[in-house]
C-alpha cells in the first residue's frame, strides 16, 4: 500500500469520530466520547485510538487512565488503532488484559467497475432516507447479524428483528441517526423483502473523499443469498457517485474477504486492531 493511501486512511480514522464525538486526551491516547445518545461510529459508545505517531510512548498508566474514564462513562473499555501507526501498542494492550483482534483492510481498486449484484426475487435495494420507515429495523439488524458470528443460515429472523428495533426505540439512537443522514454524515443502504423488512444493511460515513464501508450484516435467516455482497456493491457505487475516491473496508474472515475481492477490493497491507470492541467483533 502506498504511503499516501495509508495517510488517507489514518486521517479518516482520526477525523470521522469527531463528527459524532468529543476527543479527550490521555497522554498519547485519545478517547472519543459520544456527544449525543446512540451508537457511535464504530458501534460502541466510545472508542480510543493513538494520537499521531511520535507524540509519546504509551504506558500502562495511560491505558489504565483511559479505561477508568470509560468505566466512569459506563461504556466498553474498547481500543481501536492501525497496527502500522502504533506497532508497540498491541503488546501493552494485551498486557493490560484486553484481547486484541485483527481486521485486515481492503481498498477498492480505483478503476474497477462495480456491477450490481444479483438479488433474490422480490428483494430490492434502497438508500434509506432519514424518514424511511425501514430505518429503525435497519439500524437494529447488525445486533442480530453480529450476534451469530457465522456466514451460515441462522435462527434470528423478522420477529427477532422487530423486537430488536423496539428495544432500539427506547433511546434516542434512531433520532440521532436521522440527524446524521440529513447532514450527509451517514449513508445507509438496505436490501428489503417485499414487505419492507430489511434483510441486509450497511453504511458509510464520507470524509475528505475517503470512506469505510461498515456495518454490513445480513439477517441470519436470510443468509447465503448474496445480500451482503449486493449491499456492499451498492454502497461503493453510491459513495463513488458522491465524490468519494478512496473506499475501503475491514474483514474478519477469509470467506468474506473473497466476496469483497470479487467486487474489486484488494488488500491494503494495513491492519486495524480492536480490543474489547463489541461492534467490530
Amino acid at each position: 500500500m502506498s504511503d499516501s493511501l495509508r495517510a488517507r486512511i489514518e486521517q479518516y480514522y482520526a477525523a470521522v469520530p469527531l463528527l459524532f464525538a468529543d476527543a479527550e486526551e490521555f497522554g498519547p491516547l485519545r478517547l472519543f466520547v459520544r456527544k449525543e445518545p446512540g451508537a457511535p461510529y464504530y458501534g460502541g459508545p466510545s472508542h480510543a485510538q493513538p494520537i499521531a505517531e511520535g507524540s509519546g510512548t504509551v504506558t500502562a498508566a495511560d491505558i489504565a487512565r483511559v479505561r477508568a474514564r470509560q468505566r466512569e462513562l459506563g461504556v466498553p473499555e474498547a481500543f481501536e488503532w492501525l497496527a502500522e501507526a502504533a506497532p508497540a501498542l498491541r503488546a501493552r494492550i494485551e498486557a493490560a488484559g484486553l484481547p486484541v483482534e485483527e481486521r485486515p483492510l481492503m481498498v477498492l481498486d480505483l478503476h474497477h467497475p462495480v456491477p450490481p449484484q444479483p438479488l433474490p426475487d422480490g428483494v430490492t435495494l434502497r438508500v434509506l432516507t432519514a424518514d424511511d420507515p425501514a430505518l429503525p429495523k435497519a439500524l437494529a439488524l447488525p445486533r442480530l447479524a453480529f450476534a451469530e458470528r457465522s456466514t451460515a443460515v441462522g435462527l434470528a429472523g423478522p420477529a427477532e428483528l422487530s423486537a430488536a428495533a423496539d428495544e432500539l426505540a427506547a433511546d434516542d439512537t434512531v433520532e440521532v441517526v436521522r440527524l446524521s443522514i440529513r447532514a450527509g454524515h451517514k449513508v445507509l443502504v438496505a436490501a428489503l423483502a417485499p414487505d419492507g423488512t430489511p434483510l441486509a444493511a450497511g453504511h458509510y460515513h464520507p470524509a475528505g473523499g475517503t470512506t469505510e464501508i461498515g456495518g454490513v450484516g445480513t439477517l441470519p435467516t436470510a443468509r447465503r443469498q448474496g445480500l451482503a455482497a449486493a449491499v456492499t456493491a451498492a454502497l461503493a457505487v453510491h459513495a463513488r457517485g458522491h465524490g468519494v475516491r478512496t473506499v475501503f473496508l475491514a474483514y474478519a474472515e477469509e470467506t468474506v474477504a473473497r466476496i469483497y475481492a470479487r467486487l474489486g477490493f484488494r488488500p491494503a497491507d494495513v491492519t486495524l486492531l480492536i480490543a474489547n470492541q463489541p461492534a467490530r467483533s
